[in-house]
C-alpha cells in the first residue's frame, strides 16, 4: 500500500510539474495582454491605437508607475470589503483622470464588483475628469460629492483611497523629475508586471 501510495504521488506531482510548465508562459502572456489593454483603456479609452509604454517604475510604498507619451497610468492596491483592490487609474499632464480600470477585485459579484463600471464617465459615482489633487475624492457618506455603489460602502471607500493614492504617486514622482526607466517598450511588447486575473469572489 506504502509503494502504490509512494507511485500515485510521484505520478501526480509529475503530473502537475508537467501542466505548470506547459501553462505558465501562456498565462503570462496573457497577463501581460491584459495589463497592456488596460493601460490603452485608462489612457486612451480604447484597447486600440498605439502607445508608447516606457519601463514601470515601482515605488517605495509599491505603487507601479507606467509613463506613456500621452499620459501616465498607476497601479494602487487597498483593502476593499473582500480582500485587495487594486485598481489602474490613468492621469494627464494636469493630475485629471482619464479612465481607470480593475486589475484585482476580491469583492462580492453583483454588488462591491460594480467598481469595475460604478464610477466610469456618465455612470452614477462618475469620476472620470476630476483632479483628485483639487479635492480628494470621497463618497458623499463622508461629505465627499461621489455616490458610493448601492449596499457597497466599503469597496467604495477602498476604491476612492486607491485612486486618491494612485494621484499622490503620480505626482511624487513627476516632481520627483527623475524616471527610473531605461527604456521605452511598445504595449504590444514584453510583459509587464503586474497581473491582471481576477482573483477569486468572496461573500460580502
Amino acid at each position: 500500500m506504502a509503494v502504490v501510495l509512494t507511485l500515485i504521488s510521484v505520478i501526480a506531482g509529475g503530473a502537475l510539474a508537467y501542466v505548470n510548465s506547459v501553462t505558465q508562459g501562456p498565462i503570462a502572456e496573457i497577463n501581460a495582454k491584459n495589463l497592456q489593454d488596460g493601460i490603452k483603456q485608462v489612457i486612451l479609452g480604447t484597447t486600440e491605437g498605439e502607445l508608447q509604454v516606457e519601463t514601470p517604475d515601482t515605488l517605495d510604498n509599491g505603487y507601479i508607475v507606467y509613463e506613456t507619451d500621452r499620459g501616465t497610468a498607476v497601479a494602487a492596491t487597498e483593502n476593499g470589503f473582500g480582500g485587495k483592490l487594486t485598481v489602474l487609474a490613468g492621469f494627464d499632464a494636469q493630475g485629471n483622470i482619464l479612465g481607470y480600470t480593475i486589475l484585482t477585485t476580491s469583492e462580492t459579484p453583483g454588488l462591491g464588483v460594480k467598481a469595475g463600471t460604478w464610477f466610469q464617465k456618465g455612470q452614477k459615482g462618475d469620476i472620470i475628469g476630476k483632479n483628485p489633487g483639487e479635492k480628494e475624492l470621497t463618497v458623499s457618506k463622508d461629505g465627499g460629492e461621489v455616490d458610493a455603489i448601492t449596499a457597497s460602502t466599503i469597496t467604495s471607500r477602498a476604491f476612492l483611497k486607491a485612486i486618491n493614492n494612485a494621484y499622490k504617486a503620480y505626482m511624487n514622482k513627476s516632481s520627483d523629475g527623475v524616471s527610473g526607466a531605461t527604456h521605452r517598450v511598445e504595449t504590444t511588447g514584453e510583459a509587464i508586471e503586474p497581473t491582471c486575473d481576477l482573483q477569486p469572489d468572496s461573500i460580502n
